[in-house]
């Protein structure tokens, strides 16, 4: 009888082993020197497969190679430059990647070439099939649901377009560490705006239970090697991998227009080379299809790239956007926590879409310095439909709160045209202006203290008549531009290079 159980008990272990078994994978070789920025490592899943690890190793300290995995449809998750493996699965994923079915079929791990210097170049993938998964069910996480409005009044909303939690792989904080640190500035929204992935909608429920105050825009930083951008609204991934299998930037805010979401560019003039790989816009891009620009991203400029913008009919909204990947934690000078800058957005409540609806229609305000910086609200009269007021005779208007002592300025299609000191709180500005005959001039209002600018508000659109019949797709047909060489003429950028440079050396591998 002993000797029978211990046959069975032996008989139990293999079987098992044999239902806990792995099928590794060896996707070893040299990284291809073709002019594409990503390429693909195919590898078969067969059925019953309920996870999937990927470890990835660019075996250079030279190199830079970024991580993602496509299933049979398509995306499953992004970790660019996360150096830990990948892992999907039925009920759970590691961070930036998206837990659900595994498909039997034809997978592959997406390679994006970041910075490949050293050649030949190598990487060494393992691919780890399990039939029992190795992490637990992450029953917190469900399907993106937009959540009802949190406050049913209209007025100014604070916010924070760009913030990445632990699910951008360069981020450590969770998200609900993130909506506390929000929360304590006295910020009513934020967006997470991580890379190149969706991964944190499934996350925004069970946080924001948590954080009820605070509300979570959908989103996601669209993360390329000539450039970043908000996707603001996004639920749906975009392909990031421009000039690789026929994905063009065209492409890409098409697609992000058509599921009601706009395109935001960031830090446009950041460009400190491999510091920050792609940081800087080089894109070629219609002026009229950009929808928004960060003006001021934590301590770097962006005002003279959006003024370039819109001087090339552009009718892009001003933002501002912190990139805080800790949760508002300072190590250093020039880490810029959530709120600095603060995006002031005019909604009919505090939802996804009024915020959306504002940001749309450019009711925009960018306090550069925080949200206690001074607060200009501007009226031009006439009708106004969405960023544009159709008037002969219009009056530009606006109202300064908390700027006593500074510096108010009117700025007519990027010049200035009126500059008055302000002598009280609140503080009223106003001149009469004529439409011109043709075309459009463009108004806006920013304030200075100490001759250093701290709030600056979106332009408005000044047109003599609104056009007989709307524009299909853009604005009006535009052409293509390069703001590559667009320079902060009064830039502390120069001055900021060197610690900047520690700054994201802590950060390792910024934005890919």
């Amino acid at each position: 009888m002993q000797r029978l159980l211990v046959l069975g008990f032996a008989l139990c272990v293999l079987v098992s082993r044999a239902a806990a078994a792995e099928t590794v994978l060896h996707l070893n070789g040299e990284v291809p020197t073709a002019p594409e920025t990503h390429f693909f490592l195919p590898f078969e899943v067969p059925a019953g497969i309920v996870e999937i690890e990927v470890r990835h190793d660019d075996l250079s300290n030279a190199n830079i190679l970024d991580w993602g995995l496509d299933d049979p449809d398509g995306f499953r998750g992004w970790g660019g430059g996360n150096s830990e493996p990948a892992i999907v699965g039925v009920s759970a994923a590691s961070r930036s990647y998206v837990p659900g079915l595994i498909k039997a079929g034809t997978w592959e791990v997406v390679v994006g070439k970041a910075k490949v210097v050293e050649l030949p170049a190598h990487y060494a993938v393992d691919v780890i099939l399990r039939n029992t998964p190795s992490l637990a069910a992450q029953t917190e996480r469900t399907p993106y649901v937009e959540r009802p409005p949190v406050s049913s009044t209209a007025r100014w909303y604070a916010g924070d377009f760009h913030v990445h939690s632990r699910e951008s792989g360069d981020a450590r904080p969770s998200i609900e560490e993130v909506l506390q640190f929000a929360h304590g500035r006295g910020l009513d929204f934020i967006m997470l705006s991580e890379h190149n992935t969706n991964s944190q909608l499934s996350w925004y429920h069970d946080a924001q239970a948590r954080v009820p105050e605070v509300l979570l825009l959908p989103g996601v930083e669209f993360t390329t090697y000539g450039g970043h951008a908000n996707g603001i609204g996004a639920r749906q991934w975009v392909d990031h991998k421009i000039g690789v299998r026929g994905a063009t930037l065209d492409a890409a805010i098409r697609k992000y227009h058509e599921q009601g979401a706009l395109f935001s560019i960031n830090h446009p003039q950041l460009r400190i080379g491999d510091l920050c790989i792609g940081c800087g816009w080089d894109h070629e891009v219609d002026p009229k299809q950009i929808d928004a620009v960060e003006i001021r991203t934590g301590l770097i400029p962006g005002m003279r790239f959006w003024e370039t913008l819109v001087a090339a009919g552009s009718h892009a909204a001003a933002v501002g956007g912190s990139d805080d990947h800790s949760a508002g934690i300072v190590n250093g000078t020039f880490d810029s926590p959530i709120g600095s800058p603060t995006t002031l957005v005019y909604a009919k409540n505090l939802s996804v879409p009024a915020i959306m609806e504002g940001l749309r229609s450019a009711r925009t305000v960018v306090k550069l310095e925080g949200p206690d910086a001074p607060m200009i609200d501007t009226e031009v009269s006439g009708q106004r439909r969405g960023k544009v007021v159709y008037a002969t005779h219009s009056s530009v208007r606006a109202t300064v709160t908390g700027g006593n002592g500074g510096t108010l300025r009117l700025i007519k299609d990027g010049d200035t045209l009126e500059q008055t000191p302000i002598t009280s709180d609140p503080f009223v500005h106003s001149v009469d202006v004529d439409a011109p005959l043709t075309g459009e001039d463009r108004y806006r209002y920013e304030v200075l203290r100490e001759s250093k600018l701290v709030t600056v508000a979106s332009y408005v659109w000044l047109q003599q008549s609104e056009p007989a019949a709307p524009a299909t797709g853009s604005d009006s047909e535009g052409c293509a531009i390069t703001l590559a060489g667009v320079t902060e003429s009064s830039s502390i950028l120069p001055l900021l290079v060197p610690a900047l440079a520690v700054w994201i050396a802590r950060r390792r591998r910024n934005h890919h």
